[in-house]
């Protein structure tokens, strides 16, 4: 009885009876696909201007020499580096939080930001990460971008570093080298390089400033042109068009009498100059396209307030992506960082975001309520404005008792079932309530100091609690529970 199976090739049968071994492997691999032939060498870098133009990826280090292009790049960067960053705690303890936000401000993030954004540039981006011990800490003391050239792919999609001695590159040590990708896929683990759309827009366009040059110089300045009797020997017509060469440069020449000079006007040109300045102005439109996502002050004309608004909606987007590039490699480092010392617990997260301006209108809004005497809590500045906790101090001038105002003409009476809580409170003496915290505070505070950790004290307090003396604060709040209640019947009825 023959087997149930599925042939994969012409050669190759896999038995259904084998489907468990087949889930869990690789089928499709370089070793076995017909289009590549396994050589133990490394992954060649499938980029296709590398491999028309026959050579590294070093080639596109020249293009940023272009300024049109460099300028692009830079723009692109600080759409990244201009953003905020933070270490977001999360449920982590404090004190390893503490200690990677330390961190991250000892380290020159300004430059490791600029150098994991190369990515998107050349396709990938590594950085080595240099460690050092800190007390008993193991933590970087710098991150290092290193050239793209000097690293390749194994068959396995694995980095590897080139050497002297081993040019098809040798195995990395795990968490030493950070790797910064744009775009990458399995046939391509080099990542996409966005130069690579810049090379011949860039080439054309320094050809057409060439050309452009020289056609300033032959069509910008006047011709001088000489005449001579005909039969004039060429001796002496050589002599005279070297006068002429020296009357371009000093505008004065000594020709002999039976001779003459013209001088024309290189009139009806303008048509053919037009050509080359849109050649380069055509192939600045793609490189600002390629690294910038859009070319606003080129392909906008009219001042169109829509097509800027749908243009910089691109360009935040690409901003975006970078954003998270950034942020998916710095906490890659976290992760190594915390592996390394604290093995275990939720470990914190590097963000990035932009700085919110204040709203003027929201802003005009509440200084306008607060003048008819509206009092706004902490937490809705903290919410509306994005304070942090500990950016604001409450403090009560003179003459206020520092309880919110209310919504009320000037001098009219309270409610009366506010008057009454407002009389409740003011019953309480700090006295009575300090006497009574510390009465009900007292036995947890001892229970604690004889406790030897954290999960002794825990059991001891549940075994304590139903001791404590907590009768006055119940009566208290029952009490205030029952007149809230009370007043609000008697002023519904009413």
């Amino acid at each position: 009885m023959a087997k149930r199976g599925i042939w994969i090739n012409e050669r190759d049968f896999v038995a259904f009876s084998d489907n468990k071994k087949t889930l869990s492997s690789e089928i499709a691999s370089r070793k076995r696909a017909i289009d590549f032939y396994s050589l133990g060498m490394y992954l060649p870098n499938p980029d296709p201007v590398l491999k028309k133009q026959g050579k590294d990826i070093t080639i596109y280090n020249e293009l940023l020499a272009d300024g049109h292009l460099g300028g692009c790049v830079t723009s692109r960067k600080a759409g990244v580096k201009s953003l905020e960053w933070e270490i977001d705690r999360g449920k982590s303890k404090s004190l390893p939080a503490e200690l990677i936000t330390d961190l991250f401000k000892d380290l020159d993030l300004e430059t490791i930001i600029s150098e994991i954004l190369n990515a998107p540039l050349y396709g990938y981006q590594p950085l080595e990460v240099l460690w050092e011990r800190t007390g008993k800490y193991i933590l970087p003391k710098a991150v290092v971008g290193k050239p793209q050239e000097w690293f390749v792919f194994s068959e396995d999609n694995e980095l590897k570093f080139r050497t002297k001695d081993n040019y098809n590159g040798e195995d990395l040590p795990e968490r030493k080298f950070l790797l910064a990708r744009h775009e990458p896929t399995y046939k391509n683990p080099y990542g996409f390089p966005e130069l690579s759309r810049c090379f011949w827009p860039v080439t054309f366009k320094k050809g057409g400033f060439k050309f452009w040059v020289l056609f300033t110089e032959k069509y910008g300045m006047p011709f001088a042109v000489g005449k001579v009797p005909r039969g004039t020997s060429q001796p002496e017509i050589d002599n005279l068009a070297d006068m002429l060469a020296n009357m371009v440069q000093d505008a004065i020449a000594v020709i002999p009498d039976d001779s003459s000079v013209e001088i024309l006007e290189a009139g009806g040109k303008g048509a053919s100059a037009q050509i080359y300045e849109k050649l380069i102005g055509a192939c600045k439109v793609e490189v600002s396209i390629a690294i910038l996502g859009q070319n606003l002050t080129t392909e906008v004309k009219g001042g169109s307030y829509a097509a800027a608004e749908s243009h910089m909606s691109v360009r935040k987007d690409i901003i975006d992506s970078d954003k998270k590039l950034t942020m998916r490699v710095m906490n890659q480092l976290i992760q190594w960082i915390w592996e390394l010392n604290f093995a275990s617990g939720e470990r914190p997260v590097f963000t990035m975001y932009e700085e919110e301006d204040v709203d003027d209108a929201l802003a005009k809004r509440d200084k306008t309520l607060s003048e008819t005497g509206v009092r706004f809590s902490k937490g809705y500045f903290e919410r509306e404005y994005g304070f942090q906790k500990d950016d604001i101090e409450e403090v009560v001038s003179p003459g206020q008792s520092g309880k919110p105002a209310e919504f009320a003409e000037p001098g009219a009476p309270a409610f009366a079932d506010q008057q009454a809580l407002d009389e409740l409170e003011e019953s309480l003496s700090p006295e009575q309530l300090q006497e009574q915290v510390e009465g009900v505070l007292k036995p947890i505070i001892e229970l604690i100091e004889k406790s030897d950790n954290h999960e002794d004290a825990m059991e001891k307090l549940l075994e304590a609690f139903p001791d404590m003396d907590t009768k006055f604060v119940e009566d208290m709040l029952a009490r205030a529970i029952f007149i809230s209640e009370l007043w609000g019947r008697l002023n519904a009825e009413a």
